[in-house]
């Protein structure tokens, strides 16, 4: 089933197309209910079903919430800012990458999501930096699009991480 922009998706008014991937084409949304934007998320299917069950489990500062799911849609948290790929592609060919310090703040940030998903048993299955936004005030946020319930979450060891030079 392909949505068009402006057409209505359960209690979602679509606004803008955001995104699109091999897990799906990501809308700007209005809720009409409660009056905020979303971002909605055009899936199908028994692996939609998963996705949503493996995010409703999830709570976490760093983790995109889930707000509703429908027969053929996933509504998520909208994040405004730019992907870290963004970021890091404004980046200075002379000076590539983040400051160290910028760099282990977001670090910290995204290995402390992925810890709270792996204490539920969930992997993300597409971490990369186009699926992880920076908000206004710096946060990341990774998104929900590849959450998987995992029977087979391996126990991450502690990793210290030091700054050479």
């Amino acid at each position: 089933m392909k949505v068009d922009v402006g057409s209505r998706v359960g209690p979602y008014e679509l606004a803008a197309e955001i995104g699109a991937g091999g897990m799906g084409v990501v809308y700007r949304a209005r809720d009409t209910r409660l009056g905020r934007d979303v971002a909605n998320n055009e899936r199908f299917g028994e692996r939609f079903e998963r996705e949503a069950r493996a995010v409703a489990a999830l709570n976490h500062p760093n983790i995109c919430t889930l707000h509703d799911v429908g027969p053929d849609y996933l509504v998520m948290e909208l994040v405004e800012g730019e992907t870290l790929a963004e970021m890091l592609a404004q980046r200075p060919s002379s000076s590539p990458g983040l400051p160290f310090e910028e760099t282990l703040r977001l670090a910290r940030q995204i290995v402390s999501a992925l810890e709270a998903a792996h204490e539920k048993g969930i992997v993300h299955r597409d971490l990369k930096p186009g699926n992880i936004k920076i908000t206004a005030d710096g946060r990341s946020k990774c998104s929900t699009s590849a959450w998987r319930s995992s029977t087979r979450v391996r126990q991450i060891l502690p990793v210290a991480v030091t700054r050479t030079s």
